[in-house]
């Protein structure tokens, strides 16, 4: 039981969706909270979302995976796992988001289909297309938005900039990551920016994603009249950023482990941005005294 679950975790990657865990969070706290029962139905649509895309991932581009020197370790290439496995993860897990969202509200209920779209096309989109960076960005768009919508039940202009802000930054970061894949991208004719451009330009698109991300928190914080938690959140989380940034052109030559080093100050980005949140949000509940 314990070898499968350990399986289980790695096939997801399950550190990855307590990282995004705070997206959704985000959501809520910026649409001014929600009652105990918000908390669970996001957080059960949050993990059966991120697990469902992860499984349509891992299953969808098995053989990539295969043929990557990278990427060859990985569960079902290494026939740990079977696809049919895979696949009846995925399929339980888009059941589960479905029924979340049906808990949530009206609204949440009709997105998860939509939801539950993007989640399986975001790896074929690279196929066709070398926005697939910002595809997965407004895949990952979607745990902000749909926390916020688990609140309001309406859409609400507040909801935009907190969604702009991690599709950004996470077509940046996705960005940065496909450097690594730049020769087996061109050779097996899959589309991303730096099969496109390069690392010269790819690094520069990232950037400019980066400071778009940073503009939309700022965009984000004004619009919700977020108070002085937030915005020491958010500066620390622009200093992260740019760190990233400097890291990637500064060890370019080794981008490997320059990636290693970008994504192990990276899981502080969504942490610090909902200590930021909460706090403010405790401060407009309790007030000053806080």
């Amino acid at each position: 039981m314990n070898t499968a679950f350990k399986k289980f975790a790695g096939l997801i990657m399950i550190e990855q969706t307590l990282f995004a865990l705070p997206f959704a969070y985000l959501g809520v706290l910026f649409a001014g909270g929600g009652g105990w029962d918000v908390w669970i139905w996001v957080t059960v649509a949050l993990f059966s979302a991120r697990t469902a895309g992860m499984s349509f991932n891992r299953v969808l581009d098995a053989e990539y995976d295969a043929k990557n020197e990278r990427t060859a370790g990985r569960h079902i290439p290494r026939g740990e796992v079977s696809g049919g496995a895979v696949w009846a993860i995925a399929a339980v897990c888009t059941a589960l988001l479905v029924f979340s969202s049906y808990m949530l509200n009206e609204l949440c209920f009709y997105l998860s289909f939509a939801a539950a779209a993007l989640l399986f096309t975001y790896s074929l989109f690279k196929r066709f297309s070398s926005g697939s960076h910002f595809y997965l960005g407004l895949a990952e768009a979607a745990a902000p938005i749909g926390g916020y919508l688990a609140v309001s039940g309406r859409f609400e202009f507040g909801l935009v900039f907190p969604g702009l802000a991690i599709l950004f930054w996470i077509a940046g970061l996705d960005i940065l990551y496909a450097v690594q894949d730049i020769d087996f991208d061109r050779s097996e004719g899959l589309y991303s920016i730096p099969a496109r451009l390069g690392p010269a330009g790819s690094l520069a698109v990232s950037s400019a994603s980066y400071a778009l991300a940073a503009a939309s928190l700022a965009a984000a914080g004004i619009v919700s009249e977020m108070t002085f938690p937030y915005w020491i959140s958010m500066i620390a989380v622009s200093g992260i950023f740019f760190r990233q940034q400097w890291i990637a052109r500064t060890e370019i030559g080794n981008i490997r482990e320059a990636i290693l080093k970008v994504f192990s100050i990276n899981r502080l980005v969504s942490p610090v941005l909902l200590a930021g949140a909460v706090c403010d949000h405790l401060a407009k509940r309790f007030g000053p005294m806080f």
